[in-house]
């Protein structure tokens, strides 16, 4: 921009105090010493032929007319790169210290060489808020850029692309338009140097960013931009100004109406091409833009869904297995001895049980039970016991391949190096102002600011942090608690319900006493997860804040492994109940095991326990995935009808840019962190207990490529354009999911072992049967024990007992009441007990061994990425010293300090033959 030009207009900022180097980098400089002496002073702003800067009384001052459906200034040249939102009540005085912190703020704003223009609040729809458009010009692009160590090309990439795949001609319907594949071409990139442009491919300044990189370098300024001093204390920094009601929003634009194109030829329309080639249902079986959608929304969102879509691809192989699995059983349904004996009426029909409560419940016969027998086979079969070791070696498979995947994606999106880049200079600005101590760092040997922590005032946030989160475990366990008690207070009214309403006798045979209260507990605890989950994210993240992590990745890391552990013990703690305790500790008729002396325990169906697990399974999963597409998908679009409802009476001209962006929803810094826990959570329901529902894969398969869709849906159509960021992996997600999938191998080996009936039936089979050509049968009488009813305390004796009933059985291996052993277990109990604590220590040794194998078998980083990566280091040293071979050429030959110049030349010259040799 011409410095020539005057500051004419009685209410613009007066800058006269800016020719000074010092004073023209403002107080934003003194939190960001290493870029002062490159940032532009306002000397090198606006002209006032191009814009004016209204900030005391923002008053308009419209030099071209155009329509305000637009992404650029009024000149129609300069690109709106962020857009800030606010209003206003001189009558109010705390709307006066607002205006007055806004001042500050935009005045510093100027100064580090950013360009506002203001829309006055009569040109807003409810005539309340104003607008104020900001762009970064060239200089301020390039010094940032610099500071941030942006990657930007320097040569086109001239590696032969692979071969092409025969096969990829039976896949050309699932493929997208290679302008929408890749918007743009391959290049070798190096970090930006503002000394070196003509290094780079720059053919046009105004294009060379992309608007991503754009509205990431205008965040880093508005965080960083300080507004005065208040109680002693430094404040800076965007987010507290919209944490104090200073500003109502800040947003960078979408670049175009989502349904439509733009009008502007310079307008790239990203975000039309996104929406009809990625964001609609009907798409669901095309792949994903992923390098479009890297270039719109940053790298951070592109991981994402390059992670999704790759987990949704590796789901489709479980989900055909699991569907196999339970297909063979539900074709051998019929087929099953055991369930035959329990429906039997010469057998189940004469084995009278013994109450499953006290006093109030009576005796009941076998064979009611005879529907949940049967369909307990579709899931506790032989197919069992193959899923639970193939999904084992499934996850195994999927964490490996995503590795090579995520690394080929760091490579294509130049995040190689990216990882220390964080480190060093994404450093939160609420880290930045508590700073107050000078260290040398150890590395660079450079004076920096540190925040001061005293020990007491350390290890008390400590531990009120921690005695926080053990608070809120120990509500979730007690939550659980209440609905286990639940469970045992009303089955009794079920059974005493279901046996005397005439009405659901016909429906008796399905919905017995023991699976309507597990329905009903089941539908309680989603409930009460639902709750816990909103109350729960408040506080966690109020405990995140209190710690002040120094980057924005420990900042999410320790957010989510806060977030993690609550929700593994809110949403599995009920499926880990049914799972490995529900029925083991019962005691047996003569000495019942009771909850605090009150309830007495649970008892499992006689088919078994596995059943009520899947019950249980299915709802928690079912309705999380429900509940998080209403969440996700109809409420944006609910609350951005409601807002927007009077603007859309308006002409389209009329209707601004950033007004209707400013009338969706806000994708906050946390929205991924969401997305990511809600998949993880999904990720262990159909890992961790996948032995007992063999088409939870399927579920999920369906439910992600419903949520790729929404997702991508709401991101392009009912949120506002969320500040791009960047990431070169899934972060601490990856060690999560490892986690699990380690925890996963035990958990299924213990639901075969210990809920399923597999174990049991195969010691039978082999040791105990007496019918040699029918080795099941008599398998449901050997699994049942006696018990004599005078045996019972009087806290369990029936009142009623109309049959004259004098024995009953019950789901153990007790001798009967007329051995010597009287109620003890049987040597058959700790063959069984022996049987399943060897399985589980052969199939997790098994599983483990071939998990290790095939990761150590699966390199991280395929070989044709690591050679991308070595010739790309070679190119960029190779152009970087040949570049500064010629400068100390052209200095040579300027014949100024000879010798020195010969000198570098020599040493210029070895390093490009060094790079060769390389």
């Amino acid at each position: 921009m011409s410095r020539s030009g005057q500051m004419e207009h009685e209410t613009l900022i007066e800058m006269s105090a800016t020719t000074d180097g010092e004073d023209a980098n403002g107080p934003f400089f003194e939190t960001n010493s290493n870029v002062d002496s490159d940032n532009p002073g306002i000397s090198e702003g606006l002209s006032s032929t191009e814009s004016t800067f209204l900030i005391n009384n923002h008053q308009r001052i419209d030099k071209h007319h155009q329509s305000k459906d637009s992404v650029f200034f009024r000149d129609g040249l300069r690109r709106i790169d962020f857009v800030l939102s606010y209003t206003d009540d001189p009558n109010k005085e705390t709307d006066k210290k607002k205006a007055e912190r806004r001042k500050e703020f935009e005045s510093n704003l100027i100064k580090t060489g950013l360009e506002l223009e203001t829309e006055d609040k009569k040109e807003s729809e409810s005539g309340k808020i104003y607008f104020i458009k900001i762009h970064a010009p060239w200089d301020v692009l390039s010094t940032y850029a610099e500071v941030l160590g942006i990657k930007v090309p320097i040569k086109e990439n001239d590696i032969d692309p692979p071969r092409e795949n025969p096969l990829d001609c039976l896949l050309k319907p699932f493929k997208l338009p290679n302008h929408v594949m890749y918007p743009e071409p391959d290049y070798f990139t190096a970090a930006f140097s503002k000394q070196k442009q003509e290094l780079f491919l720059i053919n046009d300044q105004d294009t060379f960013f992309s608007p991503a990189t754009r509205n990431r370098i205008v965040y880093y300024i508005l965080s960083r931009c300080p507004y005065g001093t208040e109680e002693g204390k430094k404040k800076f920094g965007i987010k507290r100004l919209q944490n104090n009601g200073t500003y109502t929003s800040a947003y960078p634009l979408h670049d175009c109406q989502y349904w439509k194109k733009a009008k502007e030829e310079l307008c790239h329309n990203e975000r039309f091409t996104l929406y009809t080639q990625w964001a609609k249902f009907a798409r669901f079986y095309k792949e994903q833009p992923l390098d479009l959608i890297r270039k719109y929304y940053g790298e951070k969102i592109g991981i994402y869904f390059a992670w999704l879509g790759y987990y949704t691809e590796m789901l489709f192989y479980a989900a055909v297995v699991g569907f196999f699995c339970f297909l063979y059983g539900w074709i051998t349904m019929d087929d099953n001895l055991s369930s035959k004996e329990i429906c039997s009426p010469d057998i189940g029909g004469q084995i009278i049980m013994c109450p499953l409560c006290d006093k109030t419940c009576e005796f009941w016969k076998l064979n009611t039970t005879c529907e949940p027998s049967r369909y307990s086979h579709m899931f506790d079969n032989v197919a069992t016991l193959f899923f639970a070791i193939f999904m084992g070696i499934w996850v195994t498979l999927f964490l490996e391949f995503w590795k090579r995947r995520q690394a080929r994606l760091e490579y294509e999106w130049d995040l190689v190096d990216f990882e220390e880049e964080q480190q060093q200079l994404q450093l939160r600005p609420e880290y930045e102002v508590k700073c107050t101590q000078k260290r040398k760092n150890p590395v660079t040997q450079e004076i920096e600011m540190v925040m001061r922590r005293s020990a007491v005032n350390f290890f008390g946030k400590l531990f009120l942090c921690w005695m926080s989160i053990v608070f809120w475990i120990s509500l979730i366990i007690a939550s659980m608690i209440a609905v286990i008690v639940y469970r045992l207070a009303v089955y009794a009214a079920f059974a005493s319900i279901m046996e005397n309403n005439d009405a659901l006798r016909p429906v008796s045979s399905l919905l017995t006493p023991q699976l309507a209260t597990s329905v009903t507990a089941s539908c309680l605890n989603f409930i009460i997860i639902m709750i816990l989950n909103f109350l729960y994210e408040r506080v966690a993240i109020w405990i995140t804040d209190m710690e002040i992590p120094r980057t924005h990745l420990e900042y999410e890391n320790r957010l989510t492994m806060k977030m993690f552990l609550f929700q593994f013990v809110n949403y599995y703690s009920s499926c880990f109940y049914v799972a490995f305790f529900k029925g083991k500790f019962v005691g047996y008729p003569a000495e019942y095991t009771y909850m605090f002396n009150v309830w007495r325990n649970e008892e499992c169906d006689p088919a078994g326990c596995l059943i009520e697990l899947t019950t249980q399974l299915t709802i928690v999963m079912a309705g999380k995935q429900i509940w998080g597409n209403i969440q996700e998908a109809i409420v944006p679009y609910v609350l951005n009808w409601w807002g927007s409802r009077k603007a859309r009476n308006n002409p389209e001209d009329l209707y601004s840019r950033w007004e209707q962006d400013y009338d969706l929803q806000t994708f906050g810094p946390l929205g991924l962190f969401y997305e990511y826990l809600e998949m993880v959570i999904q990720f262990g329901f159909i890992t961790l207990f996948v032995a007992s529902f063999p088409l939870a894969p399927l579920l999920a398969l369906l439910n992600n490529i419903l949520e790729i869709r929404v997702d991508s849906w709401k991101l392009t159509t009912q949120f506002r354009r969320p500040i791009a960021s960047k990431a070169h992996s899934i972060g601490v997600w990856q060690e999560i999911l490892n986690g699990m999938a380690v925890l996963s191998v035990v958990t299924n080996a213990f639901i075969v072992a210990f809920t399923s009936d597999m174990i049991p039936r195969l010691v039978y089979f082999y040791a105990y049967t007496e019918n040699m050509d029918s080795r099941m049968s008599g398998y449901i009488n050997s699994s049942l024990s006696f018990f004599d009813v005078v045996d019972f305390s009087n806290n369990s004796m029936p009142i009623e007992n109309e049959m004259n009933i004098t024995t009953c059985r019950y789901r153990d291996y007790r001798y009967p009441p007329d051995h010597g052993r009287k109620y003890l277990h049987t040597m058959q109990y700790w063959h069984i007990l022996a049987a399943k604590m060897a399985f589980i220590i052969i199939m997790e040794h098994v599983v483990f061994l071939v998990k290790f194998f095939v990761a150590w078998l699966i390199p991280d980083v395929p070989s044709e990425v690591k050679a991308r990566i070595k010739r790309e280091k070679y190119l960029t040293q190779k152009i970087l010293h040949e570049y500064e071979l010629c400068k100390w050429q052209e200095k040579l030959r300027e014949k100024s300090n000879c010798a020195e110049a010969a000198r570098q030349v020599f040493a210029s010259k070895g390093k490009v033959q060094l790079s060769a040799a390389m």
